[in-house]
Formats: structure tokens, sequence, C-alpha cells
């Protein structure tokens, strides 16, 4: 009987079921898919919602109404300013400005005068200023004074759009005293920052590297743009004109410096009546710091003694050069008693006197000490 090779093969019917048995199981799969979804989809939407009651607030606490009242009155004394750089095009030989930084300053009387600090308006060949109803004004540089981060420019803009700062006194603040900082940050319109005075009698140092002293430390945010703006009291009065921050990045770290109104409010008439402060002093040139420090003396040491000037009065003694060997001059090592170890200790002592004041010098003449008097007079 012969044999048959085909292969075996399921029966149809089975192959069949199989096949429907595979869709009935992805369908319901599906549908299971589908529902969740469906409920997804119903937990996050609600086609019902409607928008919340507005609660009432209320009054304003008092400090809020305080600070408001404050801001609205002395934002109109506030002043955005921008420092150009003046160039001239090639082609047209007209001169045009860039901008090249910004900061803030305040407006000090009703002439037009306006405060900002120093290193604002630094290296500028011209200045825009802005005030608080965006009217733009060219301003002239009226004088400045380095050594105290301090410049007063000038605008012709009429009295009815000038609102001048208030005036408080900085001799008598506290540590813990509210403080309220207005400028204009990162060219930002006016911003308002508040704090505390955080420090008093701080010294820092000028563009000049001559200090400044009973600055007043803040942790007000005082940012880049705010340099030359007010810092005010709870009073809303000018205690002082925010001039640095202490921050390796330039933004405010909590540590922000401003001048006392107290130094300003005698620098800003000297400069507007003379262009200039007067600078007291003795007439003197002096050594670095870095040639009494490698000679391992404390002291300030005399190089130079301007001819028929106070010092020369007094009969100080100049450093000499003779043959090509230097003879060391007199070493300047106490102001009234109080010790001069430094530079910076002889021009933080020689501030607190006046042009015509007489003080007594405590000088070290080649190992032999002496007292010498010196009347103070105004330096050109």
């Amino acid at each position: 009987m012969a044999s048959d090779d085909r292969p075996l093969r399921a029966p149809r019917s089975s192959a069949n079921g199989i096949t429907w048995l595979l869709v009935i199981l992805l369908f319901l799969m599906a549908a299971y898919l589908w529902r969740d979804y469906r409920r997804g989809n119903s937990a996050l939407h609600n086609p019902g919602a409607q928008e919340r009651p507005i609660e009432p607030r209320g009054d304003l606490a008092e400090d809020e109404k305080s600070t408001i009242a404050l801001f609205k009155e002395a934002a109109p004394s506030v002043v955005h300013i921008t420092s150009l750089a003046v160039q001239r095009d090639p082609l047209s030989l007209d001169v045009f400005g860039i901008p090249q930084g910004t900061g803030s300053g305040f407006i000090w009387d009703d002439n037009g005068y306006v405060v900002t600090s120093y290193h604002v308006i630094e290296k500028a060949g011209a200045f825009k200023v802005t005030l608080a109803d965006r009217s733009e004004w060219d301003a002239q540089i009226v004088g400045v004074a380095p050594d105290k981060d301090v410049a007063v420019l000038k605008i012709d803009a009429p009295q009815d759009k000038l609102s001048p700062i208030l005036l408080g006194a900085s001799e008598n603040l506290q540590v813990g005293q509210k403080v309220f900082a207005i400028g204009n940050p990162f060219g930002l319109d006016q911003t308002l920052t508040t704090g505390v005075i955080s420090g008093l009698g701080r010294e820092i140092l000028s563009v000049t590297k001559r200090p400044i002293q009973g600055v007043i430390q803040t942790d007000a945010a005082v940012n880049p743009g705010n340099s030359g703006g007010p810092l005010l009291d709870s009073a809303g009065r000018l205690i002082g004109v925010n001039t640095a921050i202490y921050s390796p990045s330039g933004a405010n770290a909590g540590i922000g410096f401003a001048v006392p109104v107290d130094t300003v409010h005698w620098i800003v008439p000297q400069i507007i009546r003379h262009g200039k402060v007067e600078r007291v002093g003795m007439g003197i040139t002096i050594w670095d710091d870095q040639v009494t420090a490698n000679l391992k003396i404390k002291g300030v040491l005399v190089n130079q003694v301007i001819e028929n000037g106070p010092a020369a009065k007094a009969g100080i003694v100049p450093t000499k050069r003779v043959n090509n060997r230097h003879i060391p001059g007199d070493l300047i090592i106490a102001v009234n008693g109080k010790p001069v170890n430094n530079s910076l200790d002889l021009f933080r002592l020689l501030d607190q006197y006046k042009a015509g004041e007489t003080v007594t010098l405590t000088i070290d003449r080649h190992g032999t000490e002496k007292q010498v008097p010196v009347t103070l007079g105004v330096l050109e």
C-alpha cells in the first residue's frame, strides 16, 4: 500500500478559532485602555468649571501704606542717568553719543542740579538725564569730587518738572533703622528696595584710592544701576547716596554702601559754587606705602614739599637726592597725637579739618622725634 508523504495540517476550523480568539483579546485590551484614557481625561478636565470669587482684601497694613506713600513722594526726585561715549561720524563729521552705562541720581534743587556718584559719569563724554515723567534732558557736568565719589550735573528743565529731594542727616542714624533705596537697576524703571542699616562708620576706597569715611552699610538691595541713587530713611529724607556693592558678581549680596548725606551736604554746595571741592592739605607729596613697608617702618614718608605751601612754611623736610643717593625726608607718625601708620591713616585724619586750622605733626627726622605745627591750606 503506498504511503502519503504530505505534511500533516491542522484542521481549518481550529486555525480560524485561534485567529478569532486573538482578535477578541486585542479588542478587549483596546477597550480597557480606552476606558482608562477616558477616566484620566475626565479627572483632569471639568467642563462645568467656573471662576472662583475674589476674596476682599481689606485695608493695607500701616507699614505698607507708609512705604507706598514714601515711594510716591520720593520717586519724582529720582532720575535715570545715561552716560554717553561721544564719537564723530567720519563721513558727515556729526557728533553723536553711544550709550555706555547707566546709573541713578536725584534732583538737588529747583535750579536743575542733579547729584549722582562720580563713578557713574567718570568715563563719559556726555550725559542724558531721564526724569520720572520720562522726559529726557541733556546734562552738563558742573563738577566732581572723586575722593568722595560725588558728582553734580545740571539740566535746563522747567521748575514745574523738578522735585528736589528732602534732605535728612546721617550723624544720628542707628543700626536697625529701616532704609529705602530708589534707583534704576539694570536699566529698569524706578524700583524700590527696602532693608535696614546693618552697619555705620564703615570705610571704603574711592576711585582715587582715598578713604571715604562714615559710610552707611545696608542690606537693602543695591544693584548695578542703583549707584548714585538715594538711600532714604522712613520719613523719606535723603540719608546717603548709594555708591557700591560688595559682591564678586556685581549683583546684590546683602551688603551695600552709601556715602553719608552729611558728607554730600557740604560737598555739593562747594561744587555748585566753584565747580570743585576745596581740598585741604599740607602741600606735600608722599612715598607709596610699599616703600615704608619695604623699609619695615610705620608712618608716611615725605617725598616732596611744595614751595610756599603749608608744610614748607612749617619747615617739613622733603626727601633729597645727593650723589645719586636718596636721603629720606621727614616721617610723619602722628597727627594731633593720633598714630599714622600709612597714607590712609593720614588722609583719614586730615579729612576732619578745614583750611586755616592748625594740626600738630609728630615726625621722625633721622631718628629724632619732633612736634611740628602746620596750618592747613587749600590745595590747587
